[in-house]
């Protein structure tokens, strides 16, 4: 018996205030934390942070991370 694999939800982020590549490492540690969360990569260029993670896992707690990390956001619609 196979079981199919867990529903996942795909957000995207802008975050603004980095002031260098170490910023993409501190918000993807603080938004790894989240249970629920199972990828993050923070784009240094462009402030994109793309976010896999549980439907259970809202994207508000998501930019409260992020805002612990140093930095402000906002969900994204692309």
């Amino acid at each position: 018996m196979t079981t199919a694999p867990a529903a996942t939800t795909r957000s995207i982020f802008r975050a603004e205030g980095f002031s260098c590549p170490s910023c993409v490492g501190k918000i993807e540690k603080q938004v790894g934390r989240i249970d629920g969360v199972s990828a993050v990569d923070v784009k240094f260029a462009s402030g994109r942070v793309e976010v896999e993670h549980a439907p259970s896992v809202s994207t508000d707690s998501i930019v409260e991370a992020i805002s612990k990390a140093g930095y402000t956001s906002k969900l994204s619609a692309f």
